[in-house]
C-alpha cells in the first residue's frame, strides 16, 4: 500500500510503502472495543473503601436488653441499621484490570491503524524538526491539515525540542512515543501524524 510522505508545511516530499498486514487488515470492531475496555479497566484506581462491622468504632456490647424493650433484638451498635454503623455490602479495594494475550493486543492495534488508514486519517511526516519554538508558527502550519484533534507519533529520538515546546500550547494536540501506541489514543484522536522513521519501528514490532 503506497502512501505519500508530507512535511509539516503539508507538501508531499515522497512516498512510502505500508505493510497491508498491519495497515490494511480486515477491521475487527469487537476486538477494538475489548482493548479499550482493557485500557480503561487497567487505569481504574480501585481504591474505594467503606468500613465493615469490624472496622467501625462502637461497642460490641448489647445496646439494650434482649427482652422487654419492645425493640428488635440487637447484638451491638455496629450494624448498618444503626447511626454510625458499618456500610452494608460497600465497596472494597480491588483491581479492575483483566488480561489480553499478545495476539489480541497486536490484532487490536492493527485494526485501529487500519481504521485510520481506511478513513484517510493517517498522515506520514518526514520529520518533526522545526526551526522556531513559537506556537503561532507551528499552529499556522498545522492548520493546513484540517484536523479536529491530532496525535503525533514519534520515534525514540524523533521529537524535536522546538516542536515539543511549540505544540504544548496548542489545544487538542498530543505527542506519543511509538513504543506507547495504543488503541484508545488511535481511535480518540481525529488525525494521526506518524513520523516516517516510526513507521518502520511500528511495522517491525507488529509483524
Amino acid at each position: 500500500m503506497k502512501k505519500s510522505i508530507f512535511n509539516l508545511k503539508n507538501k508531499s516530499v515522497g512516498d512510502i510503502e505500508l505493510d497491508t498486514s498491519i495497515f490494511g487488515i480486515k477491521i475487527l470492531p469487537d476486538l477494538i472495543h475489548q482493548y479499550i475496555r482493557y485500557q480503561n479497566a487497567k487505569s481504574r484506581q480501585g481504591s474505594h473503601k467503606t468500613k465493615t462491622r469490624s472496622e467501625v468504632s462502637g461497642r460490641s456490647k448489647k445496646p439494650f436488653s434482649q427482652k422487654g424493650t419492645g425493640n428488635a433484638r440487637q447484638g451491638s451498635n455496629k450494624p448498618p441499621n444503626f447511626r454510625g454503623g458499618a456500610v452494608s455490602m460497600g465497596p472494597v479495594n480491588r483491581d479492575y484490570s483483566f488480561s489480553l494475550n499478545k495476539k489480541e493486543k497486536k490484532l487490536a492495534l492493527k485494526s485501529a491503524l487500519s481504521v485510520k488508514v481506511s478513513e484517510d486519517k493517517v498522515v506520514i511526516i518526514d520529520s518533526f524538526e522545526i526551526k522556531s519554538f513559537k506556537t503561532k508558527d507551528l499552529f499556522s502550519d498545522l492548520k493546513q491539515f484540517k484536523y479536529k484533534s491530532a496525535l503525533f507519533i514519534h520515534s525514540e529520538n524523533g521529537l524535536d525540542k522546538n516542536f515539543k515546546l511549540a505544540s504544548s500550547n496548542i489545544p487538542k494536540i498530543s505527542t506519543l512515543n511509538q513504543k506507547g501506541i495504543n488503541v484508545k489514543d488511535l481511535i480518540t484522536f481525529d488525525k494521526i501524524f506518524i513520523e516516517q522513521k516510526s513507521i518502520n519501528e511500528i511495522t517491525k514490532r507488529l509483524l
